[in-house]
Formats: structure tokens, C-alpha cells, sequence
């Protein structure tokens, strides 16, 4: 089994922690061994949250080094902008292309870049960039709060594990009343991905 890093980045309310519990499940269902480590920034919600997650035939270290990151999910732009230090020249990135300033911005110590920088910057370091309105399919279907399982439905298309896969863990994690927005929410997620174009 090949080793496989990943990044997942966010801030706090996003579901950041969420969605890298259900990437580092979905890699123990497909088989690997798996290993999980979590980052939160001094707030909680609107903080900095960044999680490695990383699969392989045996894991030694559940932290990402930096330059050995094959994958980076990002919630958040400016979140994603962060883990660029951690990208290699064939790495994945797969960003949400909605802002959500952490309280760094809102309280003055960092200024918030332009949509036009974090592309050129995420694509100049990566071999491949998506960039998806998570946000904006997730309040077409109702509850913004699901943008986290849209992102994981685009991010499902990316790697080799059966769909039945993702679903089954995703489901497993949500509450029966929300089950069918969330299916919904995958669904929607997995074909995004497919009317996007990578950079």
C-alpha cells in the first residue's frame, strides 16, 4: 500500500474536525493503518484548525513533514494558503472558494488576500488545484453547515475508494434526522467536482 498524506484545513465551526475523523475512517474501512493528528488554534470557533491525517501500509507518525503532503482539503481559503508549505510539486489541492476571515483578520493582525492571490499562490505550488463553492451548494441545499460533507463528496472523486465507502462512514457519523441532507449533500459534492476544471 502506498503511503498517502493529507491535510485537512479550516477554521473553528466549520466542521474541519469532522471532516478529517471521516477521511481518516474512510482509509481504516479501505484498509490502511491510519493515523490522526489535530492543530486548533487558540479559539476554538473562527480559529485556525488543521488536521494531518495520513494512510499507508504501516504509519509510524500521524504528523504531515513539510514538502510530504500529497493531499490538501481546504474549508477555507486563506486556510488553505497556510498549508502551501506543506505541498510537494505533484500534490492535490482541493479548495472551498468561500472566505471565512479568522479572528487574526476581524481583529486587525493579518489583512485577508485577495481571491486572485490565493489561487495564484495555491496553484504555483501545487500540481493540481480545484477550487468549489462548498458554501454556496450547501445553502442550495438548505444548511451551510453541510459544506464540509459537499467538500468531502468532491474530495471522494480524487482518491480510489468506493463511494459506498465514504457514504457508509459519513452516515454512521450524522444524526438520523439529518441523514438525507447530508446524502444529499455528498452526492451534490461528487458531481461538483466533475464541472469543475482543475487549474
Amino acid at each position: 500500500m502506498k503511503n498517502i498524506s493529507f491535510l485537512v484545513a479550516g477554521v473553528g465551526g466549520q466542521g474541519t474536525l469532522l471532516a478529517s475523523d471521516i477521511l481518516a475512517e474512510v482509509g481504516m474501512e479501505a484498509g490502511y493503518d491510519v493515523k490522526k493528528s489535530d492543530v486548533l488554534g487558540l479559539a476554538i470557533r473562527g480559529g485556525s484548525v488543521l488536521s494531518h491525517v495520513r494512510w499507508g501500509e504501516k504509519v509510524a507518525s500521524p504528523v504531515v513533514r513539510k514538502g510530504d503532503m500529497d493531499y490538501l482539503l481546504a474549508l477555507e481559503p486563506l486556510e488553505a494558503m497556510r498549508g502551501v508549505e506543506f505541498l510537494h510539486p505533484k500534490s492535490i489541492v482541493l479548495c472551498n472558494t468561500k472566505a471565512m476571515p479568522p479572528i487574526t483578520v476581524s481583529g486587525g493582525s493579518e489583512v485577508y488576500p485577495p481571491r486572485e492571490e490565493v489561487m495564484r499562490v495555491l496553484q504555483s505550488a501545487a500540481a493540481t488545484v480545484y477550487f468549489v463553492d462548498a458554501s454556496a451548494e450547501a445553502e442550495r441545499l438548505g444548511n451551510l453547515k453541510v459544506a464540509n460533507v459537499v467538500m468531502l463528496g468532491a474530495f471522494s472523486t480524487l482518491l480510489d475508494v468506493p463511494r459506498k465507502t465514504w457514504e457508509s462512514v459519513i452516515l454512521s457519523r450524522i444524526p438520523q434526522k439529518y441523514v438525507a441532507l447530508n446524502q444529499h449533500a455528498f452526492h451534490t459534492g461528487c458531481s461538483v467536482v466533475k464541472r469543475s476544471q482543475p487549474s
